[in-house]
């Protein structure tokens, strides 16, 4: 093939790959612009400042996330310590929706009585999406944030 035509081809297949270029006009800053705006933040997790325990050692915890599309199922994890932070109690996890808008989470869950008083205590919360690779499963951390919350009765 003579070295006109192979160039000639290769710059053909390239414009073929390569997407139409958006055309240079100014959009206004709207509505729609700002909701794309915020969803460049694909990856976030928050930690309200209040917990709450009831008597019988049930544990709520809350907050927000903000995730993006994801490969497999996305969870909000949470653990609470008080005390000796190497004890941690896992409370619940929920289900994450990843559209790119900020959700709210709550998670509950009952820890043994008395193992947690109303007070100060360390809140962590975890954005995790189990990716499908192979047979099983992965988990891979999306967004963590530590938060230090007042547990209160009721």
């Amino acid at each position: 093939m003579p070295v006109r035509s192979l160039a000639l081809a290769t710059a053909v297949g390239a414009a073929l790959l390569l997407p139409a270029a958006p055309a240079a006009t100014a959009a206004p800053h709207d509505a729609t612009t700002a909701t794309r705006d915020a969803r460049h933040v694909t990856k976030s997790v928050t930690v309200d400042p209040t917990g709450r325990l009831a008597a019988d050692g049930t544990v709520t915890l809350s907050g927000t996330y903000r995730c993006t599309a994801a490969t497999g199922p996305v969870f909000v994890a949470s653990s609470v310590s008080q005390g000796d932070p190497s004890v941690r109690y896992g409370i619940g996890g929920s289900f994450a929706v990843c559209d790119g808008l900020e959700h709210r989470w709550v998670n509950r869950d009952t820890t043994p009585v008395n193992a947690l008083k109303p007070g100060a205590a360390r809140v962590e919360a975890t954005l995790l999406e189990l990716r499908p690779l192979g047979i099983l499963p992965l988990p891979s951390l999306l967004a963590r944030q530590g938060q230090d919350v007042t547990l209160v009765q009721g």
